[in-house]
């Protein structure tokens, strides 16, 4: 035993440990364009995997002649749904969609054959050459047409997918609490609001491309390096498609240029296992941009109508809303968007008489389903601009409105499920009313808008061109421009729900390297750029008291980590984390009692020693530990859900809420239709911050999602095709259309969940959206009930 120090001279606290903000292990070389990333995968002797895309939304396969493209030289094969040697359907909660199309191509950019060339440019030219032929038939696009099958026909065969689904429907979800909302009902209520809303259709325009490299391995299994965001459920979906068992394939994290929800679906991993099963040899697949908006889903397009009823004083009575969202041609997370869409339709408000339907319908439109905010993003939309539109009705402060009925800790939601634990909405609402607003440069001189007593003012003479809406392209110069602001507010679940047994798993190592304590930590939880990386590292330091922590690389050699989606990993991999860790540490002091017959009950690791807090320094762990290593897995379950009942939508459904209030200052130009966000602020209680720094750039990076939406982010299909597959058509914010963005964060612990943290990464894309949308109406006086917000919008041309 050793007591060279003294246990005032150990530091207590880590700095790089939680709460700290150390620089991101990935960052640096993020920064200088020296990070690996999915698509620098190389492999010698490689060959070049591409898919043949439907060009049809809809139709019907007569035949398919790949018999010219084979005899191309440096064609290794060429494969159809005929080649494959085990199921032909896959998906993530059903499993409805073929890997290649089989009898019909159900949307714009279906694959329904896929080559391996030695050349990329070899394997266009064989695409090229493969014969299809189509008999077209008519896209079931609209909402009226997925409703009316009988007359427009069935997506899928009614009886083709065992009764998941019903028509073209592919899942619904009532709630009703109260006494649901019937005529007496609304009698209860003074005043009343109605309203039908809309959302596009979003991608998540991640800049990194689908992109993975399939080896073969020699006891005939693949190894996968792919770009992904849950490995353990790929692996579960392509290994029967290969005909093999899990244990045969092995998926390996390689690196993530972004995600936000368009990785939880597979994309190329089928297709580079197939055709590397077949040749023998590694194939690689890398999508064009324009074939990334074809091979991923994106966000659920919706429309809905709401109804609000409330009294004088601003009370809400009832809410009666219906909530379509077009989930296009295969499930993909379907049933879960619409159980978060239906669970979440109120928002963080205390409502007694509610009833709600939700509904996602299957079309000839392109597949949608996880996207950042899973449902709650459109429900937001619709629920803020009602409490707008009540504000105005009632001639109430909108702020005021939202306090007034704001869910606290203890509030019963719906779905009767109690908020247990902190739920500070109307201080976060407060608090950015209280932020100083963005000086307003000529009150002299207001525009005819501003008699409107919206806050409006005509722009000074001599203003920086830059800070002027559309004034880097010259189209404006100060000319009819006003400024309007917007509060919104939004209520978002953290983690999986409705009974989902939501689980992570972490490794933790513990062993002397060099001469001093180094923790290794293995997960299989996947860096999409959210930090998890970083915020491991932190926890192992906090719990284990080492300068130096590694960690491994994610695979399925570990158990699954889940999804990185749901705002959960910091949540629930971070919690397997401190679990392991904690083990390790206890493991450790038992290794000390064994040894050295210590009795103390107040041990703790400090500065890479074992201390004791009323005998001090006791030992080192490198001379505790010597040769030996303590290496522990351990899993993190989160407190059980259930399923939301299906004509009533009552459960314990979700398992922590989370909650961001955000007020936008716009400038729009009336004239042209354009608009300039001039600040973004944003409160949001996340609990614990674990990593401060990461923190606010997660709310800043939500934030900017949500402005995208509102703005200017749109996939444009007609007729099921889509006409703006790139970043030339769709419009995604740049460094100059991203406004400042201070951020408050409060830290109120959930006392159920690791450290007392929240998920933080959605929420702030909830409320963004409809708190720039207010700012907009607030400037025009419009009603603006579709996202995102165009030009013709603002003008009526």
């Amino acid at each position: 035993m050793r007591g060279e120090k003294n246990l005032q001279d150990i530091t207590t606290a880590h700095p790089d440990g939680i709460g700290g903000s150390p620089l991101r292990p990935d960052g640096t070389l993020k920064v200088k364009g020296e990070f690996a990333y999915s698509s620098d995968l190389w492999h010698e002797d490689m060959l070049w995997g591409m898919a043949l895309r439907s060009p049809h939304a809809h139709a019907r396969i007569l035949s398919v002649d790949i018999s010219e493209a084979l005899t191309q030289p440096g064609v290794y094969a060429v494969l159809t749904h005929e080649d494959i040697p085990g199921s032909k359907f896959y998906g993530l909660e059903i499993q409805d969609q073929p890997a290649l199309a089989i009898d019909k191509v159900r949307y714009h950019g279906e694959a329904v054959a896929v080559v391996a060339a030695d050349h990329p440019e070899t394997a266009r030219r064989a695409l090229a050459k493969i014969k299809v032929e189509y008999e077209v038939l008519p896209p079931i696009t609209t909402e009226e047409q997925c409703l009316d099958p009988e007359t427009h026909g069935y997506v899928h065969s009614p009886e083709e997918y065992k009764g998941h689904a019903s028509g073209n429907i592919v899942h619904q979800q009532k709630v009703v609490s109260g006494l649901g909302v019937n005529d007496d009902v609304r009698a209860l209520a003074d005043v009343v609001v109605v309203g039908e809303y809309e959302v596009g259709m979003q991608d998540q325009a991640f800049l990194g491309p689908e992109s993975g490299l399939a080896v073969p391995a020699e006891d005939g299994g693949i190894d996968l390096y792919v770009a992904t965001q849950w490995l353990h459920v790929d692996r579960q979906q392509v290994a029967p498609v290969l005909g093999l068992p899990e244990n045969k394939l092995r998926l390996t994290l390689a690196g993530v240029g972004g995600a936000f929800g368009g990785r939880e679906d597979l994309s190329m991993q089928i297709h580079a296992c197939l055709l590397a099963q077949r040749t023998g040899k590694p194939v690689k697949i890398v999508y064009s941009r324009e074939e990334s908006f074809f091979g991923h889903v994106h966000r659920h397009p919706a429309k809905m109508r709401y109804e609000h009823g409330a009294t004088r004083d601003g009370k809400l009575v009832y809410m009666d809303a219906r909530i379509v969202l077009d989930g296009g041609a295969y499930a993909s997370a379907s049933p879960a968007v619409v159980g978060n869409a239906s669970s979440l339709s109120v928002g963080p408000y205390e409502i007694p008489n509610v009833n709600v339907l939700a509904v996602a319908l299957y079309s000839n439109n392109p597949s949608c389903g996880a996207m950042r905010g899973f449902g709650a993003v459109q429900a937001c939309f619709a629920y803020e601009t009602q409490l707008d539109k009540l504000a105005a009705k009632l001639g109430m402060d909108p702020v005021e409105l939202r306090q007034l009925n704001a869910v606290s800790q203890g509030s019963s939601l719906p779905t009767g499920q109690v908020i247990d634990a902190p739920a500070p909405v109307a201080e976060l609402l407060q608090k950015v009313k209280d932020l100083p607003l963005p000086p307003v440069l000529d009150t002299t001189h207001p525009s005819p808008a501003a008699t409107l007593d919206r806050g409006a003012t005509r722009r000074p003479p001599g203003l920086d061109i830059r800070d002027l809406p559309g004034a880097l392209s010259n189209t404006s110069h100060g000319e009819g421009i006003v400024r309007g602001v917007g509060y919104a507010v939004g209520l978002k679940n953290v983690g999986f729900s409705e009974g989902f047994d939501d689980y992570s798993t972490a490794r933790v190592r513990l062993e002397v390297i060099g001469g001093e304590p180094v923790a290794m930590v293995h997960t299989a939880m996947a860096e999409v750029g959210q930090g998890g990386v970083t915020v491991h590292g932190q926890i192992a330091r906090t719990e284990l008291g080492v300068e130096r922590v590694t960690i491994h690389p994610a695979n399925t050699e570990v158990g699954s980590a889940g999804s990185t989606s749901a705002s959960r990993q910091t949540y629930m991999t971070g919690g397997a984390v401190k679990l392991a860790a904690e083990a390790v540490r206890n493991e450790l002091f038992n290794l000390g009692r064994s040894r050295y017959g210590w009795t103390y009950n107040d041990l703790s690791l400090i500065g890479g020693k074992v201390v004791s807090a009323s005998a001090g320094v006791l030992i080192s762990m490198v001379d505790l530990l010597g040769d030996s290593a303590i290496d522990l897995t351990r899993e993190h379950h989160h407190r059980p859900t259930v399923p939301f009942d299906k004509e009533t939508g009552q459960g314990f459904g979700h398992v922590q809420y989370t909650f961001c209030a955000h007020r936008a200052v716009v400038d729009v130009d009336v004239e042209l239709g354009l608009v300039k966000v001039v600040e973004l602020a944003a409160c949001q209680d996340v609990g614990k911050a674990l990593n401060p720094l990461s923190v606010i750039g997660q709310i800043q990076g939500g934030s900017t999602q949500g402005l995208g939406l509102a703005v200017m982010e749109e996939i444009i299909t007609r007729d099921g095709k889509v006409r703006n597959p790139s970043f030339t058509d769709y419009l995604i914010p740049t460094i100059l259309d991203t406004p400042p963005q201070p951020v408050e964060i409060l830290e109120l612990a959930d006392p159920n969940a690791p450290y007392g943290l929240r998920g933080v990464g959605e929420a702030p894309t909830l409320s963004s959206t409809p708190a720039i949308v207010s700012a907009i109406r607030a400037a025009t006086g419009l009603a603006l009930n579709r996202v995102p917000v165009r030009p013709e919008h603002i003008t009526g041309t």
